[in-house]
């Protein structure tokens, strides 16, 4: 079973996020070209952060414009995992993959921390495993997640609020929210369940030598799933 690691001009967490899945949580992980039209062969997509051509027009905005997108929306349709992290995550909001928009941190300043995080949602291949308060890095000025009053309650709704920015006990406190994010929002799903978008890093954390190996319990609805 292989996993798409998605590459665009600007991505910078890309190696991370193949080292991560081919060491940690032993999957087979492939870079996959923007310019591309086919995810063939492939079983699951990582989108993953950085600066997508500079971040120009809006975060993500290009990117979701690349030829690979389609197929990208694809898989998505095909109920196979996909995963945006940063600004993966702002490239499938802009791709309209999952609702909503990424924008300015409340406080007009980048954000570089660990954070931690609670599961809302208990039954996606992403969150099935989270049974803790999650410890994740972020890493981003435009990561406050907005949407409407509409769109918040049929989320809600709906079960696809993956991610909640949280304290130490697991309260989605003001102070626990870095960016402003609506709801203390920190990663969403799509209705299917099989597409999730979020700040934190969690290839960041899967490896002990970091600090933090929280990240696995995120990714490894690949293993479970591709296995």
């Amino acid at each position: 079973m292989r996993v798409a690691v998605l590459q665009f001009p600007g991505s910078n967490c890309d190696q991370d996020a193949l080292w991560s899945l081919r060491d940690d949580i032993g999957v087979q992980a492939e870079y996959v070209w923007h310019e591309g039209d086919s995810l063939a062969g492939f079983d699951a997509v990582f989108v993953p952060g950085g600066f997508t051509y500079g971040d120009y027009l809006r975060c993500g905005a290009i990117a979701a414009r690349s030829p690979i997108m389609a197929e990208v929306k694809r898989f998505a349709a095909d109920r196979r995992l996909v995963i945006g992290v940063c600004n993966g995550f702002q490239t499938l909001t802009e791709s309209g993959l999952l609702p909503g928009a990424l924008v300015r941190n409340e406080e007009q300043k980048f954000v570089c921390t660990t954070i931690q995080l609670a599961a809302v949602n208990k039954t996606s291949a992403w969150t099935s495993q989270v049974n803790k308060v999650l410890s994740i890095p972020i890493a981003h000025g435009e990561g406050r997640y907005i949407c409407d009053d509409d769109t918040l309650k049929s989320m809600q709704d709906n079960d696809q609020i993956a991610f909640l920015y949280v304290d130490n006990q697991g309260n989605p406190t003001e102070a626990a929210n870095p960016n402003g994010s609506v709801a203390n929002i920190a990663g969403i799903l799509n209705p299917q369940g099989n597409v999730l978008g979020m700040m934190p890093h969690p290839e960041r954390a899967t490896k002990q030598i970091l600090g933090e190996i929280d990240g696995q319990l995120i990714l490894s609805a690949f293993q479970r799933v591709l296995a």
